[in-house]
């Protein structure tokens, strides 16, 4: 029986950027000589004051002139005028995100216990139009435009600002946007003056958000400087639809092209494709004439004999190199990396990856970090998919928003699969806007795999109104882009409603209702579109309430989630699940489930906490969703004043067999059964807990907790020690606590200082506690449970690094890294 398209849903390969390489739309360094770069980003040199929300005369005068719309050019703000003064102004580098420096600000009218405060769902930073002094924030630079420049097309792209902009360059308004999470591009041709001096000023309005969560405050994407000639592939103007085609593959390539000069132009357009290893595999040309003013799309097919497969495992990239010549001049050179796969969603079997069936191992994620809030540096994105797929993940969801173009890019490089979402599911022109620059951004990606149209849109979800508005929402993207299935995030109204538009329903941890829901609708795919959200305080072991602590074993959870283990046997144990994405990869700020209220300030959903440090479950699903042999034991075996007391003692382990000692005595082995943890009751006794796993008959090494001392000494450790002088790149340095033996103090709270010499400075620090209320931009943090974490960014100069943490009454630690 022939399939429906319900039933089987094909998506062919994709185009993705490689972060070693370079970001579509830049100018490779053998054409640098020949062609302006197209792309400059505006990291540095930015100065940056609060304003204000309500009073004109203290947000730099901006509107206190009903007339501020009258004439092009007039004084629309003092701070927009090139002879301002900003130098009282904070310096600062993009990414930023004001929000982080704002104090926590307690709610004076919370609501009755038991229900959510909505302070709390924003980790009680004031922010909104309570807040009008600590809402509004302008940035200001100057902008350097050579006189060469003259000719030439030119125009800033911002990757996303929170949330209400307003964009003047030389005094005039050149762009409003309204939306936290979507791209923009302005034109400044008109208005800029290169070879004199150009003044870029930029009013950011976060009064108003668009999430239940942490979202930041300001320009915390990247902001860039294009440069083009007249004739040129505009953003995102070039698509690369590649598939597979025997032992070798071929690609549909659709060329944009915008003619923004007088005159017409005979347009000769070269393609090429390298593959992977640098190798020139296929090429072809087309030619066209656009008249002044007018824009064009050129299209071939190119094929070459053997192709190398994106996969999670083995993500290969490769390149079309995309060149433009008029009168026999190179006028525009675009790169557009992309991957070559097959994606199948199959009701019945789940999900194939080049026709190999894989379980989605997801988790889902906002864009917040420790230190930095949500103004991620490039390098942190990385680390962080990096954590995850040490934990096992596969595969990101993006929630609720589009992520960083930079997060895409490094999913495509690593090889993690991406179901990418919308902000808002509306139809209305706003919301449509966003939803095409998303889907024409990344439908050029082999990790996207779906498009998300909503989360939880519970007024709509289960509607005829919603019903219509997912179907123009869909329509939408599949005219945009054919090769990909659409689905939506339901906590409720299964089968009804928007259920029948999309072509994958996400469950968003109903997990109990996805076998009933099969077997009524039998041709539609299901995955778990957010699964598990167990609340865990990293290494602590019983609940607190006094203090907002919850235990790290895998037991807590609110009343609509479910444990880690629970979610997980029932998908891995039924093939038609295509897998799940758990609620949440990292604690985040705002949501601080199961509490939801002051002192709580972040969420407690994560496998690991906002550092990134793991908590337990991190290795429950390490076990599960990766091969290697693995035990995890737990807790720590400190409990002072509870000798004798039964301790239940976990074990996370994908081995067969696991024996427990407790100071050389053997407590017993149990088998290991698939997805599932093991547990014994131990009667404290200070000395070694220790657990030794089995495998094929081999004994694993032994994982132990043993009884510290008090603390003694700082251990100070860096994922890297080599890195980029170029002001922007970044090393994560851990501290952890440990006693005279170089036993890990567990519950330690220790002061530390961190101190830089050389080329390199603190951005952030935090610990992963989630009712701290310490600063996430300072030099000193408490240690959390024995750890913290410090953002160690270089400057723009090279030379040796020397980072110094200390606390009192403790041995230093020192690390040398080389900025080069």
């Amino acid at each position: 029986m022939k399939p429906s398209r319900r039933g089987v849903l094909h998506g062919s390969a994709a185009t993705a950027a490689v972060l070693v390489l370079v970001r579509p739309g830049s100018v490779s360094a053998q054409a640098a000589s020949t062609v302006a770069p197209r792309r400059t980003r505006l990291a540095f040199d930015w100065r940056f004051a609060l304003g204000h929300a309500q009073d004109p005369a203290r947000d730099f005068d901006f509107g206190i002139d009903q007339r501020t719309y009258a004439k092009a050019g007039t004084r629309v703000a003092t701070a927009a005028a090139a002879d301002f003064d900003d130098d009282g102004w904070q310096a600062v580098q993009l990414p930023h995100d004001w929000a982080i420096d704002l104090p926590f600000v307690d709610n004076p009218n919370p609501p009755p216990m038991g229900e959510d405060d909505p302070k709390a769902a924003h980790g009680f930073k004031p922010l909104g139009r309570e807040f009008p002094e600590t809402s509004v924030g302008w940035y200001r630079r100057s902008l350097d435009l050579p006189a060469d420049l003259a000719g030439k097309r030119l125009s800033l792209e911002f990757d996303g600002a929170f949330r209400d902009v307003v964009v003047l360059l030389n005094g005039f308004i050149v762009h409003e946007h309204e939306g936290g999470y979507s791209p923009f591009r302005v034109d400044i041709t008109d208005v800029a003056t290169p070879g004199e001096a150009n003044i870029l000023t930029v009013r950011v309005d976060a009064s108003l958000g668009e999430g239940w969560f942490y979202e930041g405050a300001g320009l915390y994407r990247h902001v860039w400087l294009v440069v083009t000639e007249p004739v040129h592939v505009p953003q995102w103007g070039v698509t690369v639809r590649p598939e597979p085609v025997g032992s070798g593959a071929k690609a549909f390539v659709s060329v944009e092209l915008s003619n923004e000069g007088e005159t017409d132009a005979t347009c000769e357009v070269a393609m090429r494709v390298i593959d992977p290893d640098g190798v020139e595999v296929a090429k072809g040309g087309v030619a066209t004439t656009l008249a002044g003013w007018s824009e064009g799309t050129v299209d071939t097919t190119l094929a070459w004999d053997r192709v190398m497969l994106w996969s999670t495992t083995t993500p290969r990239l490769y390149r079309l190199v995309t060149e433009v010549r008029v009168a026999g001049h190179l006028v525009d050179h675009y790169e557009q990396p992309f991957g070559v796969r097959t994606a199948v969603f199959d009701a019945a079997r789940g999900f194939f990856l080049n026709g190999q069936h894989l379980k989605f191992l997801g988790a889902c994620c906002h864009q917040d970090h420790a230190g930095v809030g949500a103004a991620i540096p490039d390098r942190l994105q990385v680390w962080r998919l990096e954590q995850l797929k040490a934990m096992g993940c596969n595969a990101y969801r993006a929630s609720h928003n589009p992520p960083t173009p930079e997060l895409m890019d490094a999913c495509d490089q690593l090889g993690i699969l991406v179901i990418t979402e919308t902000r808002r599911m509306a139809s209305d022109d706003a919301a449509m806007a966003e939803l095409e620059s998303l889907v024409r951004r990344d439908r050029n990606r082999p990790s996207v795999i779906a498009w998300s149209i909503g989360n939880e849109e519970q007024a709509i979800q289960g509607t005829e109104r919603g019903a219509r508005i997912a179907t123009t929402m869909v329509r939408r993207i599949n005219q945009l882009d054919p090769t990909r299935p659409t689905t939506a995030a339901l906590d409720q109204n299964f089968g009804e409603g928007v259920s029948s538009v999309v072509d994958i329903l996400g469950f968003n941890y109903r997990t109990q209702l996805m076998e009933g829901y099969h077997a009524r609708v039998p041709d539609q795919p299901i995955l778990g579109s957010e699964t598990g959200s167990t609340v865990q305080t990293r290494g602590e072991y019983i609940r607190d309430d006094a203090r907002h602590i919850v235990p790290a074993y895998d037991t807590e959870h609110p009343w609509w989630a479910s444990t880690a283990e629970d979610w997980w046997t029932l998908a891995a144990e039924r093939p038609y699940i295509a897998g799940g994405f758990i609620w949440t990869g990292f604690d985040y700020r705002g949501e601080p489930t199961p509490f939801n209220r002051w002192p709580s300030v972040a969420s407690y959903f994560g496998a690991m906490d906002s550092c990134g440090f793991p908590k337990d479950n991190y290795f429950y699903y390490r076990a599960w969703w990766r091969p290697e042999p693995m035990v995890h034991l737990f807790p720590h075996w400190n409990w002072e004043g509870r000798e004798g007391e039964a301790i239940p003692v976990w074990v996370h382990a994908n081995v067969d067999r696991v024996e427990l000692f407790l100071n050389g005595r053997s407590l017993g082995s149990k088998d290991v059964l698939p997805n599932r943890h093991l547990e014994w009751l131990v009667p404290y006794a200070p000395g070694v807990i220790e657990a030794r796993g089995f495998k094929a008959g081999r004994a694993l090494p032994p994982v132990r907790r043993e009884t510290s001392g008090p603390s003694a000494r700082i251990a100070l450790t860096s994922d890297r020690t080599r890195l980029r002088a170029d002001g922007e790149d970044v090393a994560m340095l851990k501290v952890e606590i440990l006693d005279r033996q170089g036993r890990p103090v567990p519950r330690a709270s220790e002061q530390i200082t961190f101190e830089v010499t050389g080329p390199g400075r603190v951005i952030g620090v935090g610990n992963g506690n989630p009712v701290s209320h310490e600063a996430d931009r300072a030099s000193t943090r408490l240690t959390f449970n024995g750890l913290c974490q410090a953002i160690l960014q270089t400057e723009q100069r090279a030379g040796e690094i020397a980072l110094t943490a200390r606390a009192p009454g403790l041995r230093p630690a020192m690390l040398r890294l080389q900025a080069s």
